[in-house]
């Protein structure tokens, strides 16, 4: 086993941290695996310092230090002020979160939003590297209970002048839309992420019910069927905006409202009608690795 080949990941959650070494690049089998929880309540500086401990703590039980670690954090670092900055943990906005890693752990830090790092493992060990091995270009989204994209060009992962390429989830797509947490409306989160979508069904409905029952009952509620249907539309909207500016040569779907298989046949066929070209002929697919992907896609941005 070489150490100066090992891959270092670690995925920055609200709640837990994990981390993983990989054996390599090429051979990327799991060496360790190990979580802690963040206790982000406890402050940023707790935050940093509860990274170094995992790092430690693994480097003890491998019996090797990291020569460079791969971070992927919630929120983007701003190329210019190199601040962190769009994390819905807020406790980390604004500062100058790589930097300060790199001075505490003291080797090279590699870091990206934890959509980039979902794009990145899913290329290097996931469904492209499986089915898509002429993939040059990779547009990873997360529908969860946000939206979030992530781009992969020729195996890198591309951040672009302002550190967001890939954020799709603050696309504009419906004036009429809710007011959105980074400050506009109607944004492509406000519509296809899991709770906005349930939202939506109380809106028209006047009852709450959990997204896989909405899509279970609408052949027999209607405004279940009402609600679905805006979704399979918006999706198109909103992915063929992807499709027209990048032309991916795969999009991955990823995150709880990606279960939904009606996405890879009439969400397909939504994305068709909206894009600027007499076919689709994208590949939109599930993914391979779920939960594993951003702590995998964290190692690889030290490959």
């Amino acid at each position: 086993m070489s150490e100066e080949n090992a891959l270092w990941g670690v995925d920055l959650g609200g709640t837990k941290i994990e981390g993983v070494i990989l054996k390599s690049k090429s051979d990327p089998q799991v060496l360790l695996r190990k979580r802690i929880n963040t206790e982000a309540e406890q402050g940023y500086q707790h935050i940093t310092h509860r990274i170094k401990s995992l790092l430690d703590k693994m480097a003890q039980e491998i019996g090797f230090k990291p020569n460079s670690v791969g971070i992927g954090t919630p929120g983007s670092t701003d190329p210019e002020t190199g601040l962190l900055k769009n994390s819905n943990s807020t406790n980390l906005n604004n500062k100058p979160l790589h930097k300060d890693l790199e001075g505490l752990l003291n080797i090279p830090v590699f870091m990206a939003n934890d959509a980039n790092c979902f794009a990145i493992a899913e290329t290097q060990m996931g469904i492209v590297k499986e089915q898509f091995t002429k993939a040059k270009v990779v547009f990873g989204v997360i529908m969860g209970s946000g939206v979030g994209g992530g781009l992969v060009i020729n195996g890198k992962v591309w951040n672009g002048k302002h550190g967001i390429a890939g954020e799709w989830g603050h696309i504009f797509l419906d004036e009429q839309g809710e007011d959105c947490y980074c400050g506009k409306q109607g944004c492509v989160e406000t519509i296809l992420a899991g709770k906005a979508l349930e939202r939506y069904y109380k809106k028209i409905s006047g009852q709450h019910k959990k997204l896989k029952d909405i899509i279970a009952d609408r052949e027999d509620d209607e405004y279940a069927q009402k609600t679905y249907e805006r979704l399979i539309h918006y999706f198109g909207k909103g992915l063929s905006v992807i499709v027209n500016i990048i032309d991916p040569d795969v999009i991955i779907i990823g995150g709880g409202v990606g279960n939904i298989p009606n996405l890879y046949d009439e969400g397909l066929a939504s994305v068709k009608r909206f894009t600027f070209n007499p076919d689709m002929k994208t590949p939109i697919v599930k993914p391979k690795l779920g939960d594993s992907a951003g702590v995998f896609g964290a190692a690889f941005l030290t490959a």
